[in-house]
């Protein structure tokens, strides 16, 4: 039998209505917690205001969105398919001749083209907000990030302490193992307020432990003459590791600019896992998404024959919990390199779907 188009609506609007409920709330909680903790890290800092704070969590608020929407889904669903089951609802469509698959059809496009709006419109709004985010933590909160750009002129990195610093501008980046090497390199050498004291002008520029080590150099110095040397030592505490986590963060690059800044990365030779697995992240979210539906289903949609609700609500939370460390057990296997980042990315949404299928058909056929 083929499902109303009347029956339709009504399964889409009372799994939209509880899904949206459980994920206001869901956010509401989870920024209170948030701002409680953005206040104990600013204690003790009078310059932080409570604005600020606030303004802060707002920032933060779109990737709460991105990361609660899963459990929204599971939890409304459960809400929703526990009420219809309640009132016979589902008891009476499934005597008209309307599956289990059937009606679940209608929530799980819904929470597909959810899933593809999220990752297409409301992403690269979500990165942009966290990009402000980090700014703030930076200034407000003393959380350093390394200023390390890379782009279509270049590479340019900041380094050293605020009395004494150097901006080292490079045409290339090439990175290999434990080393980092720069072609075409201008370091401008400053103190105090951006003070220039020296300009040094090199053909390549190698880091080892401690420093960087300059060839074929030309240094420059106010009121002198420039010299050249062969090679020339210029003291740093930046490691391989400090550079490759200084590049932008996966969460502050939108889904549009990910492609490229992973190509750009591994053109240079750094470990783009962390960026590939955040991409693939999100383009498994609307199967994660209907998945998440099936799921629900399975902890309610006979809930009316076995009259527990108490297991129906516990059921479906420890399978959220789970599904959440199974997420991050798998992830860092995939930052590690350890499974490829793809394969770590799908897995939950695809153990989560033939999880979902297989308990669903043995409920059909049960």
């Amino acid at each position: 039998m083929r499902i109303s188009k009347t029956l339709a609506f009504y399964m889409g609007r009372q799994f939209m209505f509880w899904m949206i409920c459980v994920f206001i709330s869901l956010i509401a909680i989870a920024a209170m917690f948030d701002i409680v903790e953005l206040l104990r890290r600013a204690s003790g800092q009078k310059e932080v205001t409570i604005d600020i704070i606030i303004q802060m969590s707002l920032l933060k608020l779109p990737n709460l969105v991105q990361e609660m929407l899963p459990f929204a889904v599971l939890l409304g669903g459960m809400m929703a398919f526990w009420r219809m089951a309640k009132a016979n609802e589902l008891v009476i469509s499934r005597a008209a001749g309307v599956s289990a698959w059937q009606f679940l059809m209608t929530p799980m496009i819904l929470t597909f083209l959810v899933g593809v709006v999220l990752i297409t419109t409301f992403n690269p709004f979500a990165a942009a907000m966290r990009s402000h985010y980090e700014n703030m933590e930076s200034k407000y909160l003393g959380k350093n990030h390394t200023e390390f750009a890379m782009g279509s002129t270049g590479v340019w990195l900041r380094q050293g302490k605020q009395d004494s610093h150097a901006v080292i501008h490079a045409n290339t980046v090439r990175g290999s193992g434990d080393e980092a090497q720069l072609l075409g390199v201008i370091v401008f050498q400053l103190e105090g307020d951006d003070r220039f004291v020296g300009r040094i002008d090199a053909a390549k520029a190698t880091l080892r432990a401690g420093y960087w080590e300059l060839y074929d150099a030309y240094i420059s110095v106010p009121d002198e003459a420039t010299r050249h040397v062969d090679v020339y030592r210029l003291a740093t505490e930046l490691t391989i590791e400090g550079i490759q986590d200084s590049f932008a963060s996966a969460d502050t690059l939108s889904f549009w600019e990910l492609p490229k800044f992973i190509s750009t990365m591994e053109q240079a030779g750094f470990n783009a896992n962390a960026h590939r697995l955040y991409l693939n992240s999100l383009l498994s979210m609307p199967v994660l998404l209907c998945a998440m539906v099936l799921i629900a289903a399975i902890f309610s949609i006979r809930v009316s024959r076995r009259s527990s609700t108490g297991m129906m609500i516990i059921g479906g939370v420890v399978s959220g919990f789970l599904l959440y460390f199974f997420t991050n057990i798998v992830h860092a296997l995939g930052m590690s390199a350890s499974i490829p980042a793809a394969l770590a990315a799908w897995m939950p949404a695809g153990v989560a779907m033939m999880l979902g299928i297989t308990a669903l058909l043995h409920l059909e056929d049960g």
